[in-house]
């Protein structure tokens, strides 16, 4: 833990009013949001999820519930403005390309921490130094691959010193989870630091500070007046944010008031029926949130470290799974039309999104085609019945998910090709056994960084990938490299569809639905659909009620 060098300028935050409506939320499971705070909105108002926070600490986390929070309370250098999917300066002054291998960001002036603490170009500095350090296995480091070093001239000025000149994606890194900046003061250098000392420490320099911290229970949060970023005052100054693990008390609590927005996620089954709840508005903004299935390459069938390991018999089991999908299927009966089929691993609508699997895989137009996967096996000397040892979250990607994977486990057993053993595990400890090779296949969803085709190849398939299931392969992790890089957006695009092509011969990954974002709001919440924009954060700020 770092010295806490600058004691002499730290402050307090008081915590009074929020900590009694935390008590009233813990004790029934929402709030009737009529707590008096000092927004414009008149007062304190009530979000319920169900999804889980792993760490508030940003080199600690890559998921949406965990980034979520870090949205509201965390300061960037750059950031997406409500309505648009392209970055601006933040807390910065201005940010450019001072060389081909330099970005350089100029801070504002006078910037704190909520603790009283000046927010300067150290900190930052030290916030990506920790990411790379740290490298946490379920966290965002991968996205700094290209960042060879920081360097803090002043108090101000921040040089991002890059390995690869002319990096397009790099501006958007620093608005992704690898960019909440953090207090040197709070935060270990070489580990993570725990979720009770950062919140302790009042660590927070965005729109929010965390006033009160029950994990996956109750968060409360009050307005920053110290946040000189580009979204501006929060429309209301206190936020509760209340834990569902079921999402059907969540639909429950929304549409008799308990709570103002009901926030990811919601089963399909309980959209449908609350659009028509007069009582309600539900509201929908472009999605880019993705379903796919993970294979590790190491456990998987026929995967290098089995007793029958052989490549060629494990590209022929994930091909055969890619012709037994059914993606209209899974998106008609599970998702009601809230997620559509996906035949790429770039979601439609961003540019550069093609649709190789739906040629390559199936009947050549979405369906499934048993006859092309017996082929494939056979040409490849599998034995079948394969046994699949299938694994998916309860908790994590919405109440429809066991329906969803006992649908794909129909799919792929009806032909006889495939026995699938399916099994699910909450996901505080799926996201520890998905990276130590306990899953051979397995169930993640993705919802972007930033909204550009890079962060739907990056992530996943350079050689040190955040899947971490040993997938590497060196012509795509070039093509990845060069596209990030390549100025000339004709150019760019063509790598982006080429990158896409192999990736879908590869198959490390099966990706098969495409979600929207919905949320669902009392009456006399406004604000909602300001924030339900192309890029992907949903900021509490936005929200007003009455």
């Amino acid at each position: 833990m770092n010295s806490l060098s600058r004691s002499g300028r730290r402050t307090l935050v008081a915590t009074a009013g929020i900590a009694t409506t935390a008590l009233v939320l813990s004790a029934c499971g929402g709030g009737d949001g009529d707590g008096e705070g000092g927004g414009s909105s008149g007062g304190a108002l009530t979000i319920g999820t169900t999804d889980k926070i792993t760490t508030i600490d940003p080199a600690g986390s890559y998921d949406n519930g965990s980034f979520a929070v870090m949205n509201q309370v965390y300061p960037f250098l750059m950031n997406t403005p409500m309505g648009s999917p392209d970055v601006e300066p933040d807390i910065a002054e201005s940010a450019e390309f001072t060389s081909p291998t330099e970005y350089t960001v100029t801070l504002k002036d006078g910037l704190t921490f909520a603790n009283g603490n000046e927010l300067t170009s150290s900190d930052v500095k030290f916030t990506f130094d920790r990411m790379v350090a740290i490298n946490d296995e379920n966290g965002p480091a991968s996205l700094l691959y290209n960042l060879e070093s920081v360097d803090a001239p002043d108090d101000t000025t921040v040089v991002f010193n890059l390995k690869s000149e002319n990096d397009q994606v790099f501006p958007q890194i620093l608005s992704s989870p690898a960019g909440p900046i953090v207090d040197e003061d709070v935060f270990a250098a070489d580990a993570l630091t725990p979720d009770q000392e950062i919140v302790d420490g009042n660590a927070f320099a965005g729109p929010y500070a965390i006033t009160n911290y029950d994990q996956n229970n109750l968060v409360s949060y009050a307005a920053f007046d110290g946040y000189q970023g580009l979204l501006g005052a929060p429309e209301t100054d206190e936020i509760n944010v209340a834990y569902y693990t079921d999402a059907s008390n969540l639909k429950l609590d929304v549409q008799e008031g308990n709570i103002d927005v009901a926030w990811r996620s919601l089963s399909a089954t309980d959209i449908e029926d609350l659009r028509g709840n007069d009582q309600v508005q539900v509201l929908d903004g472009p999605g880019g949130e993705i379903r796919y299935i993970t294979f590790n390459f190491n456990t998987q069938p026929y995967g290098a470290t089995t007793a029958e390991a052989d490549p060629a018999k494990a590209l022929a089991v994930r091909q055969a799974a890619a012709d037994l999908i059914d993606r209209e299927e899974l998106a008609d009966q599970v998702y009601k039309g809230t997620y559509t089929p996906l035949y790429s691993h770039v979601p439609e609508g961003l540019t550069g999104a093609i649709e190789p699997l739906l040629e390559q895989y199936g009947d050549g137009s979405g369906g499934a085609d048993a006859d092309k996967a017996a082929q494939r096996l056979q040409a490849a000397g599998v034995q079948t019945p394969v046994e699949l040892n299938l694994q998916y979250s309860n908790d994590h990607y919405g109440p429809s998910s066991g329906d969803e994977y006992a649908l794909i486990k129909n799919q792929l057993e009806e032909s006889g090709l495939f026995t699938v053993n399916l099994q699910t595990t909450e996901w505080v400890q799926y996201s520890k056994d998905r990276v130590a090779d306990v899953y051979p296949a397995y169930q993640l969803g993705w919802f972007p960084d930033y909204s550009d085709a890079d962060n739907y190849l990056t992530p996943f398939f350079l050689t040190e990938n955040f899947l971490a299931n040993h997938y590497s392969d060196q012509e795509v992790n070039d093509l990845i490299l060069q596209q990030a890089t390549t100025a000339d957006p004709a150019e760019r695009q063509a790598l982006i569809e080429e990158i896409q092509i192999k990736v879908a011969e590869d198959l490390s990954t099966l990706p098969y639905l495409q979600g929207a974002q919905v949320a669902v709001t009392g009456t006399d919440v406004s604000g909602a659909q300001d924030t339900l924009d192309a890029s992907f954060k949903f900021r509490y700020g936005a929200l007003s009620k009455g």
